[in-house]
């Protein structure tokens, strides 16, 4: 029994130090266009190094010149590889780890006006899409409890890429 709690301990042990050294992408896809073929609005990328780089999904491309904003619009069907080559291409990170978050999920953790708040810090107002997610994510404290309803909804995903 104590050799099956060191080998939990050890897994545990693993996992958390892989967490820890991983490129995380996030992806905030805006199915309110479609839901066969979202956009992605917002990305960021997070490490424990660095902590959150925003990246602004119409300027990071592939070798081929198709945007981050449109990884669903391409022809292989494998969106977050595209997503993670994109990644590698414009800023030289390979993320392990994509977490996606739609709209009801972003509704559940910031409230529904969140979106219109960051389109009107961002185009309204001149300001960098960075620093407008960061003023309207000061106004709008995430609700912890959306987040788990969202991971349990599936709302929020998490996966190896």
């Amino acid at each position: 029994m104590k050799a099956l709690g060191k080998i939990v301990v050890l897994i545990i042990a693993i996992l958390l130090i892989f967490l820890l050294s991983s490129n995380v992408l996030f992806l905030a896809e805006d199915t309110s266009e479609s839901v066969q073929e979202p956009g992605v609005d917002m990305a960021a990328l997070w490490s424990l190094s660095t902590g959150f780089t925003w990246i602004y999904p119409g300027s990071s491309t592939n070798a081929e010149g198709s945007t981050l904003h449109n990884i669903f619009l391409f022809s292989n069907g494998k969106p977050y590889e595209d997503a993670k080559e994109i990644m590698q291409y414009s800023y030289n990170v390979t993320p392990n780890i994509c977490v996606t978050v739609n709209n009801n999920a972003s509704d559940r953790i910031f409230g529904s006006d969140m979106i219109d708040d960051i389109r009107q810090k961002n185009w309204g107002e001149g300001n960098d899409r960075g620093d407008a997610v960061d003023a309207s994510l000061a106004e709008h404290p995430p609700n912890i409890l959306g987040v788990i309803e969202s991971l349990i909804t599936g709302d929020i995903r998490i996966f190896p890429i």
